[in-house]
């Protein structure tokens, strides 16, 4: 099908068809990824740290274990690279398929890791190479996802609303995760430290099974045919758009620190900051946890779709601001040790979370050109991995240590917020813009356009 092809042949109805099944298979996408990557962060401070770590103190084991999680932050943006290569060259659906298989298959290979007392020192290796197998598939999928998504946009109205729906499949990944180990911690009781924890990750096979179903029958994206008809494939893209658009790689990445840095603290060092300090049930934090992933369900696609009326930045920047301030309210409410305040404050904390989480794959994807995007957008995305997510558990867990206060972490909170307000400062605003040409970002460089014939 080519671009004309889409643009001009197909029927109203028949467009809006593609992008329902694009948005779907991106979303379902997101959803069996988070779930693969996501299922490690609830195990870890449960599990892994008793099971790899057993001569360990509690809090030293787990920040080993989270220490191994981190491993997958540190592969995603080698993962970015690689298959952002081949999305700007091949297309997003190829591309896709690939990530969703590679994940699938290494978090599926977790259920298997034998443990300390089985092979000793060797198991936390084997789940270290396994993770940063884990972390490169991840590293691939979200700008794919992401762009299948964005790209099949019948106007320019609606992109901060339509990628919001890839963005909600990482809390509602978190979701499924949190019923797995909820459900599988009641069915193998005394059992779940032996077996009870290894069966969720051997579910994931199946959902890629749905997953790749899915993907399998969509249509690649009118704006990459349509780089494909005009031969502006790049050549080496991942170069080209460091070369051409490294401001905007930095920033992007610089931007995430306040939706992914507290993430991983409300997600995962709950659990170390629950079980050591608060002294709550292992049941409640997981019931907390997955009424706020339901809750995201509304506010994350909400706030994207506010961003297309107010614009992304605008959004984005009230969501850091939010972000900075409730870190101190968060760890005060949690400091009560009642019960149902510790509830509130979870389901809470994934609201300032969701108003970046929303417009943010818009905001982000819509920085590049067309013919670098998949790169580009990759790149900034999980380069945050290296400098948020992967080090923020290890940072609250290493404060909490050092202080023996939550107040520290709320700290390390506010530091997150303040520089993403200053990078997305600096961003530029493409709301409702056009984003499909070339020219929006410059004119393209014919010296490193590559013609589709010398491509194949």
């Amino acid at each position: 099908m080519t671009y004309a092809a889409t643009r001009a042949d197909l029927s109203d109805a028949e467009h809006s068809a593609q992008l329902r099944r694009a948005v779907i298979a991106s979303t379902v996408g997101t959803v069996i990824e988070a779930y693969d990557f996501l299922l490690y962060v609830l195990v870890a401070p449960l599990v892994f740290a008793k099971l790899f770590f057993p001569s360990s103190d509690p809090l030293v084991g787990t920040l080993q274990a989270f220490g191994i999680y981190a491993v997958g932050f540190v592969a995603r943006p080698l993962g970015a690279a690689l298959f952002g290569h081949y999305g700007d060259r091949i297309g997003r659906k190829v591309t896709l398929i690939s990530t969703l298989l590679l994940t699938g298959l290494s978090t599926f290979a977790v259920g298997f890791v034998p443990s300390y007392d089985a092979i000793g020192i060797w198991g936390a290796g084997i789940l270290t190479i396994v993770r940063f197998i884990q972390g490169i598939g991840l590293g691939g999928e979200w700008g794919g996802a992401t762009l299948i998504a964005m790209e099949w946009a019948k106007t320019d109205k609606h992109r901060g609303f339509i990628t919001a729906w890839p963005q909600w499949g990482g809390p509602a990944g978190l979701f499924l995760a949190n019923i797995a180990v909820l459900v599988f911690s009641e069915v193998s009781g005394d059992q779940f430290l032996v077996w009870g924890w290894r069966v969720p990750f051997w579910l994931s096979i199946l959902m890629v099974a749905i997953g790749m179903y899915i993907r399998l029958g969509i249509l690649e994206t009118p704006v990459f045919q349509r780089i494909l008809d005009m031969q502006l494939v790049a050549r080496a893209p991942v170069l080209e758009v460091i070369r051409r658009q490294p401001k905007q790689i930095i920033l992007t990445a610089f931007c995430r620190m306040a939706e992914q840095g507290p993430f991983y603290v409300y997600a995962a060092f709950v659990f170390t900051y629950g079980t050591t300090v608060l002294h709550s049930s292992r049941e409640l934090l997981l019931t907390a946890l997955m009424v706020a992933t339901g809750l995201s369900a509304v506010t994350i696609p909400l706030s994207g779709h506010i961003s297309d009326r107010i614009g992304r930045k605008r959004m984005y920047l009230i969501g850091a601001a939010a972000t900075g301030i409730f870190g101190f309210v968060y760890f005060a409410m949690l400091n009560t040790m009642i019960p149902a305040v510790i509830f509130v404050a979870i389901i809470l904390s994934f609201i300032p979370h969701d108003m970046m989480y929303g417009p943010q794959g818009a905001l982000i994807a819509e920085c590049f050109s067309p013919r670098l995007r998949y790169s580009g957008a990759s790149l900034g995305y999980h380069f945050s991995s290296v400098i948020a997510g992967g080090p923020a558990p290890i940072i609250a867990t290493a404060l909490l240590a050092w202080t023996g206060s939550g107040y520290a972490v709320g700290g390390y909170i506010m530091v997150t917020a303040l520089v993403s307000i200053a990078a997305t400062s600096l961003l530029p605003d493409y709301t409702n813009r056009d984003i499909s040409q070339e020219a929006s970002y410059g004119a393209a460089e014919p010296t490193h356009a590559e013609p589709l014939q010398a491509r194949v």
